[in-house]
């Protein structure tokens, strides 16, 4: 079988190994606006291009009989990608354009949220005028505040953390004004969580909850950034939740799913990312995303049993119901190294040397190849991933692989340790006692 992938990132990398690894032996094909090398190792062929370039990727794709093409980032599902391999014959693991819109236009998200009872839904108004806005800003108090289109995972600011109060608050608001509507939402208070799923159009096939750390530096301090690393429980239920919460984030992304096709008529098939908030309420929806978080992806990939082809296979045939998705009981952690100064004032252009890194598994990300060598692009470099029986085991073995990373490179090493697990569920029991 030809496979394409679609994107050149860790999230890819992780993808690409995932099928690479299949019984079914697939030949992969990629599509990259610049070579990742880990991905090109894998790869039968690649074109080197942006991947919203929907006609050079759709020429390739027929070029080389492409039998299933699958998504990684938002952007080409934003460019209508998905829409036009199918009208092409392609079958695809990724959402097609109308319903990958509960990712890219968050004031649509919510208002559909709204309009069709889901679950979790925080309070909110959407605005495109500043004095309605700023009434309902002094309203509510505490909010959060979003500009509706996509910005990388960096565009939303909340109080008590990069907006000191209220005034800061409409003042952010309003210079997004200019270009966008604007999403106003109570700041929710909890702990956050991932939950992604497999979905056909109609069937569900969840994955183990993750923990992103968006803040760039030790403690959840300085600017959020797209993930400096995430780590996940053996038994897929992380420390600080219990099964209930699980249950019901996968209850309303069940909802969310059949109410997509409800409203577009169209059914929902790829990659459906859940970002919750775990409150004294229970799960609030921080955001849905149309595709694997990364580094998210790089937890639960490594860990699926079941073949991926196969996985892919029953999403575009819509038979996810017959197959058994299993995932292997074991704890990920996964760290980020990033170029020294990022995400504000990031080196470029400084080579990466991999050392030994044990048993952890390295994927890399924006990163390029010249003369055999790897270098930094001013984004993430380079993830590794520790898997372990207990988070414990797989924090020591992906700390251990970043430190033979050598470079000029960050990375945060709280992630996955002990103590910053335990402030987690210490912050939990507090807001369940309250």
């Amino acid at each position: 079988m030809n496979i394409l992938i679609v994107g050149g990132g860790g999230r890819e990398h992780a993808i690409a190994d995932a099928v690479g690894r299949s019984r079914k032996d697939p030949s992969i094909y990629a599509v990259m606006s610049k070579k990742n090398p880990g991905i090109a190792e894998l790869c039968e062929d690649f074109l080197l291009e942006k991947e919203t370039n929907v006609e050079a990727v759709v020429e390739y794709a027929v070029s080389n009989n492409i039998e299933i093409a699958v998504m990684g980032p938002e952007a080409p599902l934003a460019a209508g990608l998905v829409d036009s391999l199918e009208a092409a014959g392609i079958a695809v693991v990724g959402p097609r354009r109308v319903v990958a819109q509960i990712e890219f236009d968050k004031a649509w998200a919510r208002n559909f949220m709204r309009a069709s009872n889901i679950g979790g839904c925080p309070k909110f108004e959407v605005f495109t005028e500043r004095a309605p806005m700023d009434a309902f800003i002094e309203e509510l108090g505490n909010v959060a505040i979003k500009p509706a289109g996509l910005t990388g995972g960096k565009g939303v600011k909340v109080m008590g953390d990069q907006l000191k109060d209220v005034d800061a608050a409409k003042e952010y608001a309003a210079s997004l004004l200019e270009g966008d509507s604007v999403v106003v939402e109570e700041n929710l208070i909890g702990e956050e969580f991932t939950l992604q799923a497999f979905v056909d159009g109609t069937n569900l096939a969840y994955m183990p909850t993750v923990q992103d750390h968006k803040r760039a530096f030790e403690s959840d301090l300085g600017p959020n950034t797209g993930g400096m690393g995430s780590y996940n429980e053996a038994g897929g239920v992380l420390p600080f939740l219990v099964e209930d919460d699980v249950e019901q984030a996968r209850l309303i992304m069940k909802h969310t799913v059949a109410a997509l096709y409800e409203v577009t008529g169209v059914g929902y098939k790829g990659i459906f990312y859940g970002q919750f908030m775990i409150t004294k309420d229970g799960p609030k929806v921080i955001e849905f995303n149309a595709r694997f978080g990364d580094p998210e992806a790089m937890n639960v990939l490594p860990l699926i049993e079941t073949d991926y082809v196969d996985v892919l296979s029953a999403i575009a045939n819509g038979t996810l119901d017959k197959l058994d998705v299993k995932f292997s009981n074991k704890a990920t952690v996964c760290k980020y190294a990033v170029p020294a100064g990022y995400p504000d004032n990031p080196t470029k252009d400084r080579e990466v040397v991999v050392g030994d890194i044990g048993d952890a598994l390295l994927f890399y990300s924006s990163v390029y190849e010249k003369d055999g060598k790897v270098y930094t692009t001013g984004s993430r470099s380079v993830a590794v991933v520790g898997v372990a029986d207990s988070i414990e085991n797989a924090e020591k073995i992906a700390q251990n692989a970043i430190e033979n990373l050598s470079g000029d490179l960050h990375s945060r090493r709280d992630i996955g340790t002990a103590d910053l697990i335990q402030r987690r569920i210490d912050h939990m029991n507090e807001i369940r006692a309250n």
